[in-house]
Order: structure tokens, then sequence, then C-alpha cells
């Protein structure tokens, strides 16, 4: 065969990859209905549900050397996918902390992904750069930081953190020889990815302090100050903290305008986790709650929690936005005929160069809806909270712990013959088995907790007046 005749041969069997117009508008039409049905189900389906055997959905995910239809495919992925597992779009999903669906945000990716423009350098798609810039600098005003602030949107929370410490540790002239007197502060409470990310971010070997919290499961300033003052004593030399705003377990925000007086006062950098709770600065309610967040040197928040967004996007901010550049600006020489680019380029703020459209995906739900809808969401689901603690905390044989700072409430089941922790479980085992409302549990103070989380942008009072019955039944 001639290289003219293979190339013929090969182009014949490429030719599927061509997907004709029709086709396209077909698969799009078949995908949308899928999603739409999948969506409408949700009120029907139990919030988890169990897989069937994984032989058969390894089976159907195959791959095959020829074509197939879409409708194959899409119900492979309703068996297998859709079928089996947490359903994070249902209002009754109370679990971890609850991230959204919104329909909009699945649109954009289909039109990022369907253009295929590419985001990590501003001369590429001056448009898709100029978006990201504009959302950040919302973000930024939201939180409270200044006209100096930069930030990346990310993947999530964990590579955001991540970038946060790199930031921090270029900014304090870090190197390997100081890690053994550089210390670190955080709580027992700090999300369990803080300490992957000081290992990824190669200063794992830096001494890591737990300061004490209060009643309220708050990081206790006060015992920061002290801390920090003993390390100087003894040597040591003090350089990050890490404040929370919505810790995870019991969504406990640490006093945040405090540590920022100690952080000032000592020179360290403060970095606040505000990946749960961060998205709540857009409503006035919320704010209040997380004064001293604009303070901060760099901090996180997940859209996918708080801005109801599917899976996939974060958001890193830094005060003094040069940090970040100065700790992550990098050009190749193939890339000379962009040197002198005007534009802002992503790449210049994260250890991604190419990344996908994230910012459409975050803009499109915001562009279409206003921010009004997600303010008064937000805030819908601190009422909510608070509703639940003051409803839970009245059945007998419930007890709660400090009300919420936030959407997560906590609480226990009290025994007759003093055994809370079976009986806590044996609670917790019962609210799953009746499969109508998901919840997750925790330990705190080494007790098992159950934990109620309140955040899908369609839970409503019905939603939680569910989770209450249930739990009322479960009791009894």
């Amino acid at each position: 065969m001639t290289t003219s005749e293979r190339l013929q041969t090969l182009r014949e069997l490429s030719k599927p990859l061509e997907t004709p117009s029709a086709v396209r508008t077909e698969h799009l039409l078949k995908a949308g209905q899928h999603v739409d049905g999948y969506l409408e189900s949700l009120a029907e389906r139990s919030v988890y549900e169990a897989p069937g055997p994984a032989a058969e959905a390894h089976a159907a995910f195959s791959i095959q050397e020829d074509t197939s239809s879409i409708e194959s495919a899409l119900d492979a992925i309703g068996r297998y996918v859709d079928g089996a597992g947490q359903h994070l779009g249902s209002s009754r999903f109370f679990a971890y902390v609850p991230s959204g669906c919104l329909h909009e945000a699945a649109v954009a990716d289909y039109i990022g992904a369907g253009v295929n423009r590419y985001t990590g350098v501003g001369a590429a798609t001056p448009g898709a750069a100029r978006m990201e810039e504009t959302l950040l600098r919302w973000l930024a005003n939201v939180v409270g930081y200044p006209e100096s602030a930069e930030g990346d949107i990310t993947s999530g929370a964990s590579m955001a953190t991540l970038s946060a410490i790199v930031a921090a540790r270029e900014s304090h002239g870090l190197k390997a020889s100081d890690f053994a007197s550089a210390v670190v502060y955080a709580t027992p409470h700090t999300h369990h990815t803080f300490r992957k990310a000081l290992h990824v971010a190669g200063v794992g070997e830096c001494v890591l302090r737990h300061v004490a919290v209060d009643d309220g499961l708050r990081m206790d300033a006060e015992a920061l100050r002290r801390q920090v003052r003993e390390d100087i004593e003894s040597g040591y030399s003090p350089w990050f903290v890490a404040a929370t705003a919505g810790t995870t377990d019991t969504g406990a925000v640490d006093p945040l305008e405090a540590i920022s007086d100690v952080a000032t006062e000592f020179g360290l950098w403060l970095h606040v986790d505000a990946a749960y709770g961060g998205a709540f600065a857009i409503c006035d309610a919320g704010k209040k709650r997380l004064a001293g967040l604009e303070r901060s040197d760099s901090l996180v928040l997940d859209p996918h929690k708080g801005f109801f967004l599917p899976c996939g996007v974060g958001v890193l901010l830094v005060r003094d936005g040069k940090k970040l550049y100065d700790a992550y600006h990098a050009r190749g020489i193939y890339m000379q005929d962009v040197a002198h680019d005007t534009e802002r380029s992503p790449c210049d703020y994260s250890a991604e160069l190419t990344r996908p459209f994230r910012a459409l995906r975050f803009w499109l739900p915001f562009k279409i809806h206003g921010s009004r809808a997600f303010a008064a969401a937000l805030e819908e689901k601190l009422l909510l909270a608070r509703y639940f603690y003051d409803e839970v905390a009245a059945i007998p044989g419930i007890e709660v712990g400090q009300s919420p700072d936030l959407s997560i409430v906590a609480f226990r089941a009290r025994s007759k013959t003093g055994d809370n922790e079976e009986t806590t479980r044996a609670l917790f085992d019962a609210i799953r088995r009746d499969g109508r409302v998901y919840l997750t549990s925790t330990r705190v103070d080494g007790r098992m907790t159950i934990r109620m989380a309140i955040l899908t942008y369609n839970t409503h009072i019905e939603d939680v007046e569910l989770a209450l019955q249930v739990i009322r039944e479960c009791v009894a």
C-alpha cells in the first residue's frame, strides 16, 4: 500500500470524529433530555442509592474499537452513574458540605468545551481573560480586599490552598534550611487538605502547632498569641497561621478580627479557609459573621459549595497580588510572541498553563440570575439552619452544641442508660436506613456527632421539616 493509499484509509477510519452539524444537534438534544430527566427525577429518588455489581458497570464502560450510539452511551450513564451513589442536586442532601448543580453552569461547560478557547494566556483569548479578571475583581470586592488583590480560579479549594501556601512561602523567602524552626499555626478542626498542601508545597517539615479552641470550637486568639510568643522566645520563627471561616465539622467561624491582630503583631501570613463559608459574604447577614475576612493575606473559597456550581471550581484570592504573581510568573522561549502581551494572563498567577474555561461556568449563572438571587438563597440557608437548630434541640433525647455560625448544625442523641455514643450511632444508622434525607457524621471532642449541612440552592423549609420529621420518628 502506498503512502497515499494509507492516508486515504486512515482518513476514512477517522471520519467518525468529524461529527456533522445535524448529528451534533441530535447529540445535544438527547444529552439535554437525559440531564433534564435526571434532574426531574431527584424529587422521587432516595438521596443515596446503592451501586449494583461492579462487573456490570465495567462491562458497560468498556472501550471498543467500533462506533456506538449516543443512546447506548446515555443508557450506560443513566444506569451506572446516575443510578448509584449520592445525589448532590437533591434538596434533601444534607451531608458533608453540599455542592449544587446549577443547570446554567452545565450549559457554560458545554459552550466552553465546544468552542475550546485556550484560557491560560491572555493574548490567546482576551475575552476569557477579561471575564476571569472581572470575576476575581468582583469577588475581591465582596470579601473586602483592596484593588491590589489578585487571584486564580482553580479546580477547587485544595489546589487553591496549595497555591496560597506557595505564595506565602515565596513571600517569606523560606528555604529548606529554615523549615525545622519555621512554625505554622492551625487548629484540630482545620481541614485535612491543609496538611496535605503543606506537604505538597514542600514545607511539611515545618513545625505545626494546633492552637486551642473555645467552647464553640473556634480558634482561641489569645491562645494563639501566647503560643507565638512562646515559640519566639524558644528560638522558633512563626510565619503562617491558618484560620477557618466555616469548619467542615460544625461550620464554626474562627474570630478573624482577633486572629488578624495577632498576625499583624507578629508579621504572620494569615490565610483563611473560606471554602465553605466565604460565599456567605455576598449577603449582609453572612458578611457580619465573617468580619475580619478582609484583613487576611489570602483566602480560598469554593463556588461549587456556596455559589451552587457543579464540582470543579475553586478560587484563591491574595490581598497583595504581586506576591502571587512573583510566586508563579514564568514564560518559555516558545511564548516569545506574547512576551509583551498587555492582557492579564491566568498562568502568571497559577501553576497551571493549560486550563479549562472555568470562569464561564462561574459567570453564566450569575449573568442570567443576578447576584441578588444568590444572596437571597444564602441568607435563606442561614435562617433554615437556625430554625433547624431550635427545632431539633426541642426533640426529647437530642442534645445540640453551640448555635450555628453558618448553616451546619451538629447534634447527638442522649441515652437513658448514659451510653450516648452508641445511641447517637444507632440514631444515625436509622436516619440513613430511612433514606428520605442524607446526613453524615463526624467526631467532635472524640464523640460521635451527627451533622446537618444546609446549603443546596433548592433546599427550602419543607425539606428541613422533612429532616426533622425523620429524626423525630427515628428517635421515637
